[in-house]
């Protein structure tokens, strides 16, 4: 769920940390999902570019020119998901409205307040597909429990892409896909030029100085050591200012087939698993023993495990 830091109720670090602290990605997984998915715990989870542990020496020297800017976490505090530490759900809401006092909201008659000025924390999630309601009406009950008065709206694509060009939106479902190789769609994502661009991908809006430099230490890197190093340095910064409230991630890829479809018994010396999986033909063979095992109501052999590719 990515937050529009254009919105004034977004702007403070710990506001955002409390709204994340109330998504239960457990329950979700477990009653939605059926234990499929892992939370996700890098802006580049699954791969060797998330920041792991604390920063390494080489992070430091991006980092350090920019510490007193950036939160004391993103030194002493490895990135990892926000239920790891508060697995119960009621823990994580008590923090929560610890850190929503010390933002200096208080609850008024049910509802989350700034005493000085009388607004409410109150937003709207904008989403695209009705499919996402049974995610978010769960999160929503349970930002009801420590006093945000959040809803939801389903528009079509149209109405979707003007809030998404305009950036008038509150919260949203987003991603943001990575490569192996990160490179100058960097800037587009994160940096602060982009945030004031119409239509550009920094849905967010950030404007932070450390997150600019770590970007294009990215962009000009000259080696593959200095580009995961810079990559990890902006994980830790992004992760730790709380853009947004991490969701999940699958580590595998689902494939289903027909096995009267088949492959030849000798590949080419060089192919690659994708070219794999989508190059089948019809075979004669297999489909007349499949049709007469299904007759019998025995089973088949599906065929063999795939093959490492060169």
């Amino acid at each position: 769920f990515a937050f529009n830091l254009r919105r004034e109720i977004f702007q403070d670090r710990r506001v955002r940390k409390a709204l994340s602290l109330a998504f239960d990605f457990e329950w979700s997984n477990r009653t939605l999902f059926y234990g499929q998915y892992t939370a996700t715990d890098s802006y580049f989870a699954n791969s060797d570019l998330a920041a792991r542990g604390l920063p390494s020496a080489a992070e430091l020297k991006l980092l350090d020119p920019f510490k007193a800017q950036l939160p004391p976490e993103v030194f002493t505090q490895p990135v990892e998901s926000l239920a790891k530490g508060a697995p119960d759900l009621r823990e994580r809401l008590r923090e929560a409205l610890r850190l929503l006092r010390e933002a200096g909201w208080q609850i008024k008659d049910g509802v989350m307040t700034q005493p000085a000025s009388g607004r409410q924390l109150r937003f709207v999630v904008s989403l695209v597909s009705p499919a996402f309601q049974r995610v978010v009406e769960p999160y929503l009950d349970n930002l009801k429990k420590i006093g945000v008065q959040a809803s939801m709206r389903v528009v079509d694509d149209a109405v979707y892409e003007r809030l998404i060009n305009g950036k008038d939106f509150d919260m949203i479902v987003h991603s943001f896909p990575e490569s192996q190789s990160p490179g100058n769609e960097q800037r587009d994502y994160w940096s602060s030029d982009s945030a004031g661009q119409e239509g550009s991908r920094n849905v967010i809006g950030i404007r932070n100085p450390a997150v600019d430099a770590l970007v294009e230490h990215i962009v000009q890197a000259r080696s593959r050591e200095a580009l995961v190093t810079a990559t990890r340095a902006l994980d830790r910064v992004l992760w730790h200012e709380h853009y947004m409230v991490p969701q999940w991630y699958i580590a595998i890829h689902r494939v289903t087939y027909w096995n009267k479809l088949a492959h030849p018994a000798r590949l080419p010396l060089y192919y690659d698993p994708v070219t794999y999986l989508l190059w089948w033909w019809y075979d004669p063979k297999r489909a007349a023993a499949l049709e007469a095992a299904m007759k019998a109501g025995t089973a088949v052999k599906a065929g063999a495990a795939m093959p490492q590719g060169r």
